[in-house]
Parts: C-alpha cells; sequence; structure tokens
C-alpha cells in the first residue's frame, strides 16, 4: 500500500496534465477576453439607392414638373449645338461639292467714280492663264423682263432678270437641273430659256413641258429647263438665262458681261485673285472688283455662330430655373418628411445617413430631367435635319456636358436642403409630428 499523503499536503498534481510554471518563472494572470466592437452605422451605395427612388416615387406629379424644367433647359443646348453643327456640316459637304476656289469679277468704279463695264474680252483672256481651269460669265439685259404671259402688265415682272449665258456656265457653277435640259441638248423652233429656281417659283414653272413658253421682248420663248438653286451664285436664282449665240440678235445683248466667274487652279487660288483684276482689264485694274463666294458663306455661318451663343445663353437661362425648381421641391420635401427624419434619427441613422439619402434624391431628379433633355434634343435636331435635307450631327461632348450639368445642378441644388435635412434634432421632428 502506497503511502498516504502526508497530513497538511496538498492534493497530488500529474505533471502530464497541469504542469506547473517553469523553475524561475513567475506565472502571469490570464488575459480577460476583448469585448467585441460595435460596428458603426453603414448605409450601402445600393441602400441610398433605393431610398432614393423610393422617395422619388412617393411624389410622381412633383418629380415630373421639376424634371420638366431640366429637361427643357438640357434639351435647349443639345438642339442649339446638334442644328448648329448640322447646318456646319451642311455647309462644308456643299463647299467640298463645288468647291471654295471659285472668283468672281463683277464692274467696279473707275477714277472718275463711274462704273466701268467689264471688256468683252474678259471671258477670253482668263481663259488663256494656265492656273485657271474653267470660266464662265453671264451678261445682262436690263431693257428686257419675263413674264408668264403676254396679257401680264408689263410692270408685274417679278424682279425676274434676263441675263445671257457665256461659257460654260453650267459646268463652271456645278448647276444642277431641276426639271428639263440645258441649252443645245436639242433643236427648238423658238429661242429658249432656262430659270433659275427663283424665276421658276415666280412665274409657276415647277415642271418643264414641251409647250412650256414665257413672254419675253415681245415674243414667246420656250423654257427648256429649270435650275436648282446655285449656293455659291444666288444672286442668280433670279435670272432667265439665255444663250449667247442668238442674244444679240434676239435681246439686244451689246456683248459686255455684268459677271465673270474664274475656277483656279486649287493650289493658287490666292495668285489667281490677286492678277484675276489686272488679266480682266489690263489698262484699268481698279475698276474690276474680284470676290470669292466661298468667303460670304463663312461670313454667313460666323453670323449663325453668334446667334447660337445667344440661344445657348437663353438655355443656360432655361437650366438655371430648372435647377431652381429642383432645389424648392428639396426644400418641401424635407419640410413634408420631418416625421420620418424623426424616426431615423431616433432608430440611430446619423446626420450623414440623412444628408445623404436627399442628396441621391436630388441627384436622381437632376439626372431624370438631363437625360429626357438630352433624348429630346438630340430628337429635335434629328428632325430639323431631316426636314432641312441636312446630316444629323450631335457632338459628343455636348451630350456629356449635358449630362454633367444635370450632376452639377442637383448636386448644388441638393447639398443645401440635404444639410437643412441632417441638422434636424430627433425630438423636434417627431414633435411636429
Amino acid at each position: 500500500m502506497r503511502g498516504a499523503a502526508a497530513p497538511g499536503a496538498g492534493p497530488e498534481r500529474d505533471s502530464r496534465t497541469a504542469p506547473g510554471p517553469r523553475p524561475g518563472r513567475s506565472a502571469r494572470p490570464a488575459r480577460a477576453p476583448r469585448p467585441a466592437r460595435a460596428r458603426p452605422g453603414h448605409v450601402s451605395a445600393r441602400d441610398l439607392l433605393g431610398l432614393g427612388v423610393f422617395g422619388l416615387r412617393t411624389r410622381p406629379t412633383r418629380v415630373v414638373l421639376s424634371a420638366l424644367g431640366i429637361a427643357i433647359g438640357i434639351a435647349a443646348m443639345i438642339a442649339v449645338v446638334g442644328i448648329s453643327s448640322s447646318s456646319q456640316a451642311a455647309l462644308d459637304r456643299v463647299l467640298d461639292g463645288l468647291g471654295t476656289n471659285l472668283l468672281v469679277a463683277a464692274p467696279g468704279t473707275d477714277a472718275r467714280g463711274e462704273t466701268a463695264p467689264l471688256p468683252e474680252t474678259a471671258l477670253s483672256a482668263l481663259d488663256r492663264r494656265g492656273d485657271v481651269e474653267g470660266v464662265a460669265g453671264v451678261g445682262r439685259v436690263d431693257d428686257q423682263k419675263v413674264y408668264r404671259t403676254d396679257r401680264v402688265p408689263a410692270a408685274a415682272s417679278g424682279g425676274i432678270s434676263l441675263d445671257v449665258a457665256l461659257g460654260d456656265l453650267r459646268g463652271v457653277l456645278h448647276a444642277d437641273l431641276a426639271s428639263g435640259r440645258w441649252f443645245g441638248d436639242a433643236a427648238s423652233e423658238l429661242p429658249q430659256v432656262v430659270l433659275g429656281a427663283t424665276a421658276a417659283a415666280t412665274l409657276g414653272v415647277t415642271d418643264v413641258a414641251p409647250e412650256t413658253r414665257v413672254w419675253i421682248g415681245g415674243r414667246w420663248v420656250a423654257v427648256v429647263g429649270v435650275l436648282d438653286p446655285l449656293p455659291l451664285a444666288p444672286q442668280l436664282d433670279a435670272s432667265a438665262f439665255v444663250p449667247s449665240g442668238s442674244a444679240a440678235a434676239e435681246f439686244g445683248f451689246d456683248g459686255h458681261p455684268t459677271q465673270v466667274f474664274a475656277r483656279a487652279d486649287p493650289a493658287r487660288v490666292g495668285a489667281v485673285r490677286d492678277l484675276l483684276a489686272a488679266s480682266i482689264s489690263p489698262e484699268d485694274p481698279a475698276s474690276v472688283d474680284v470676290g470669292r463666294p466661298s468667303d460670304a458663306l463663312a461670313a454667313q455661318q460666323a453670323t449663325e455662330e453668334s446667334f447660337t451663343g445667344l440661344l445657348l445663353g437663353i438655355g443656360g437661362v432655361a437650366l438655371l430655373v430648372g435647377g431652381i425648381g429642383v432645389a424648392n421641391t428639396m426644400v418641401i420635401t424635407v419640410l413634408e418628411r420631418r416625421a420620418e427624419i424623426g424616426v431615423r434619427r431616433a432608430l440611430g441613422a446619423r446626420r450623414r445617413h440623412v444628408r445623404d439619402q436627399f442628396l441621391v434624391e436630388s441627384l436622381l431628379l437632376s439626372g431624370l430631367g438631363g437625360a429626357v433633355g438630352v433624348a429630346l434634343g438630340v430628337a429635335v435636331t434629328a428632325g430639323f435635319g431631316l426636314v432641312q435635307g441636312w446630316p444629323v450631327v450631335v457632338p459628343a461632348w455636348a451630350v456629356v456636358g449635358g449630362l454633367l450639368a444635370t450632376v452639377v445642378i442637383g448636386g448644388v441644388s441638393g447639398w443645401w436642403p440635404a444639410s437643412r435635412a441632417a441638422r434636424i434634432p430627433p425630438t423636434s421632428a417627431l414633435a411636429a409630428a
């Protein structure tokens, strides 16, 4: 029998299961477990988006009216930029087709201050230049008027002028026929005339038929063709053209051109322009005025761009009014939802949670108006461009800028109402409820 433990001795310990402290080291007290930290309140972006959508859905009428103000401003800006860009693209397309190398010479003023007619040799002088690709002209017959019938009073000429076509007028001006043909394509017993677009509309001639006639100089003249509008020579749209071969005998043409059109080598337009007057009238170059029609079109486009700036300013004012409408809507929303704000604050929502909720609502409201405005502006641009026959051009920067403008408007308009909602104490909000 093993000996019993000595009196006063402690219970026997098994060194394998309950080892004591190692010799030379004191025992460390066991650390108490740390209490788990409570995670601060967090609202995800998805939750904020859901809250914002829910807040807008509860007031659909007010949302639609407020978003409409933003939409009108964005649509106005997109439409103005799009229509201006489409117009510019149409002008570029016209200039690419017609060329910017067309020069026009017209009678100027001589040293005595009188109008000096162009010499009869103007076309032949330019035709000898190697840097001129084509030459044409018109000669005005001032004492001849054009009438629809012989019963029209002499004073009712409609402002239609009679011009003699000199050289390859159709080729140099790139004139297209809307109806009929040009001179020389068929024989005719009567003198022939081709009407400009405005002249044909004034005389009521839309389609050319074999029996179509007009009354010029006391005789019937067969209408053989009608031209499309001439973008680089719009002053000729109100003219009636007769061939040069019989113009002197039949209509009294004196042989002096009143306008000369020259197609210059595209690489030497500036040099040809500087020497054109001297080539036409070596004795008195100052009596010849030289211009380039494409410059007039560019000036017209610059004027349209100035008008575009004015319209953009109006669109900006409409956008500002829309932003004020959004701010007003958010302020009213905060006042109506004080009870909701108080309950949320009482349940532990922080100020930034309330502020973010109303800020998201403002951004969604402005974004909705911006998206509708961009779609409406693109639709207006497309419709107007199709009606005018222009290429539809909506710059990407205008669309992106419009959407960014809505974000800025939403943030600025919603920040103060959202901050005001966040500062409402829970007790006062619940008491007001």
